[in-house]
């Protein structure tokens, strides 16, 4: 390990000093918005001042240099921390933190990458040491750059779960280019945190997880750049720092003292200020500066105009289970670029994710049986343009991450997610496999994009056009084989849906997706003989859904039409549809779900058992048609 130097005296005095003015501005902003945090603002001070004016290395004319190190605020409500951090650093004046929280300025509350200098959207605790983790891996083992992450953490929200399966993520892949900080201010928001100011217990806990953890003193600034210092040389494990702090350092009065979270100083506001200002001693323009990149080693990347190398190669009428086409899809686009890769939560024989392991081991990662930190960590991936992440497991278990899901909107990430075993159709693993709300749970996402393919040209071309589709994006595959309907010439595109089966003598439309597409496909056949002409669509998107094709071919009929879906009532298919003919008068759309508790049972017993198999289409036609 290179020798440590220590710091000049003046160099010190310079930190604690940019230090106190983060705490005043803190102050000033969030007095100005009457609302925020200055108090945990100030137990951070110290060691924003050390990494931004002393460890990190980064542009501050260009935040997001593929060069730079990267660093994420996990406690998001020191915000005005980090803004009054890189206001001192001069990306903007720092006149402009006194619009913090103020509608037409992105300082927003919880940082948000509207901000050129923020990466992810924080705010919602426990969720950015993943990002931090996913960052750090692509710089490892992708970019194998010099550039380090670091990642601010509360104490508060260690307990968090998500927390601890980003550390033995970070641990098990050895990420020695991640430092996770952990400010042990003692107090949250309504009590003290569980372990206080133990923070050997923080040690204890980190070392169990094997990661090389620091304890400092979170308001010495010679402790801190020490700590940083071991922490850039410490290789093959990933390094803590348990940074004992007060919250609100340096407020007279209000100094680890409890009920002051999440409140502007008020009338005490001057008082402190004022005090502060007294431990300034060079009130003038800084005499040190951040620190650059030692060399700009990171290549650029082109992540644009993805393609499958090969066509899909079907014949209409085979059996192949649209997972399957996912994992022949995945290989054939990271053929096309090396910087698609997949991350699985130990489902990829079932998700079929492992074909590009077997195709490219150093593209595949293993996340696990821990989805907050598989999405969190997709989401880190994703950032700078730097992959193209898909993500997969059963599309029951992405529920479990779904606030890392809502929180990658808010982060305006592009990961793709891939959820397998969807609905009753996939049999006798029973009700806590079947994924049931997964369609109302990415539909409420905001900007995401769903892709339902009714077989495998459709799963090919829809994974193909989530890799070149901005935002978050999700692919709904089934577990049971389904017959190939398209021709793999057939040309799809993002809210454009697809007329199967018409005629002109059609008298209702069929609207299905998946393995419900197929029975309505069935279904139309068998009314065919009985005298009664349908017209079958799948949507291909459920969002965007393709309002004009819908609506113009019920009309078309005379205004009848089922939509029938393998998923609950409420929020999926069905609900989609109806918010699309809302203003659409003398329509009539009858809706087939999935409308109680499933059990255990053979696919084609589950699907006939809940309505919503061919024989049960056929007569919701019957039906509708004396209407």
């Amino acid at each position: 390990m290179p020798n440590y130097h220590k710091l000049e005296a003046k160099v010190i005095q310079e930190l604690k000093d940019i230090a106190n003015k983060i705490r005043i501005h803190s102050i000033t902003s969030t007095q100005a918005a009457k609302s925020g945090h200055p108090t945990s603002c100030s137990s951070i001070a110290e060691i924003l001042s050390v990494l931004f004016f002393h460890t990190m290395r980064y542009k501050v004319s260009a935040p997001r240099d593929p060069s730079s190190d990267r660093f994420v605020l996990s406690k998001g409500h020191a915000a005005p921390a980090l803004y009054a951090a890189w206001a001192e650093a001069g990306l903007f004046p720092v006149a402009d933190l006194q619009n913090l929280r103020k509608f037409n300025s992105d300082l927003e509350g919880h940082p948000t990458p509207r901000l050129s200098f923020v990466d992810v959207g924080t705010g919602s605790l426990g969720q950015g040491l993943a990002i931090a983790g996913g960052m750090a891996f692509v710089g490892k083992n992708y970019d194998k750059a010099n550039y380090r992450v670091y990642c601010l953490v509360g104490d508060g929200e260690s307990a968090e779960g998500s927390i601890w399966e980003s550390i033995h993520f970070a641990s098990i892949y050895k990420l020695d280019n991640i430092c996770v900080i952990f400010d042990v201010n003692r107090l949250g928001q309504s009590q003290e945190t569980s372990m206080g100011h133990d923070v050997e217990n923080y040690r204890r806990k980190l070392e169990a997880f094997g990661v090389h953890a620091i304890i400092v003193d979170g308001h010495d600034v010679e402790e801190l750049v020490k700590a940083f210092h071991i922490a850039a040389n410490t290789k093959g494990k990933p390094t803590a720092i348990v940074a004992k702090t007060l919250k609100g350092k340096n407020f007279p009065k209000i100094e680890n003292l409890d009920n002051w979270h999440g409140k502007p100083l008020g009338a005490e506001s001057d008082r402190v200020v004022e005090y502060l200002k007294t431990l300034i001693k060079n009130p003038g323009p800084l005499q040190i500066h951040p620190q650059k990149p030692l060399k700009d080693d990171v290549a650029s990347v082109d992540i644009t105009n993805i393609k499958l190398i090969s066509p899909p190669n079907y014949k209409i009428g085979d059996n192949v289970a649209t997972r399957v086409a996912y994992g022949t899809a995945l290989v054939k686009i990271a053929q096309s670029n090396p910087r698609v890769i997949a991350l699985d939560g130990d489902m990829k024989n079932s998700t079929f994710s492992e074909s590009l392991l077997k195709f490219d081991a150093a593209r595949y990662v293993e996340c696990f049986i821990a989805e907050q930190s598989l999405v969190g960590t997709a989401i880190g991936a994703a950032c700078r343009d730097r992959t193209v992440p898909f993500v997969s497991t059963f599309a029951c278990f992405l529920t479990r991450a779904f606030d890392q899901i809502r929180m990658g909107a808010i982060s305006q990430t592009n990961v793709n997610f891939v959820g397998s075993h969807c609905g009753v159709s996939i049999g006798e693993d029973g009700p806590s496999q079947m994924a049931l709300e997964d369609l109302a749970m990415f539909r409420a996402v905001n900007g995401s994009t769903i892709f339902y393919p009714a077989d495998a040209v459709a799963t090919e071309r829809a994974i193909e056009l989530a890799a070149n589709t901005k935002g978050i994006t999700f692919t709904r595959v089934n577990r049971p084989t389904t017959s190939v309907i398209y021709a793999n010439e057939f040309v799809f595109a993002v809210g454009k849906a697809n007329v199967i089966l018409s005629s002109p003598k059609d008298q209702v439309v069929l609207i299905g997706g998946g393995v419900t597409l197929q029975e309505s496909i069935a279904a139309a056949k068998q009314l065919e003989k009985a005298g009664i002409h349908a017209r079958v669509i799948d949507p291909f998107t459920v969002k965007p859904l393709d309002k004009e094709t819908i609506i113009n071919n019920i009309k078309e009929v005379g205004g009848r039409a089922i939509v029938t879906e393998d998923h609950y009532y409420e929020g999926g298919l069905g609900d989609a549809v109806f918010a699309a003919i809302a203003l659409e008068r003398n329509i009539i759309v009858k809706h087939l779900a999935v409308g109680e508790l499933p059990r255990s049972g053979q696919p084609n017993v589950l699907l006939d058992h809940y309505k919503i198999s061919a024989k049960h289409i056929i007569l919701a036609a019957e039906e509708i048609m004396k209407l």
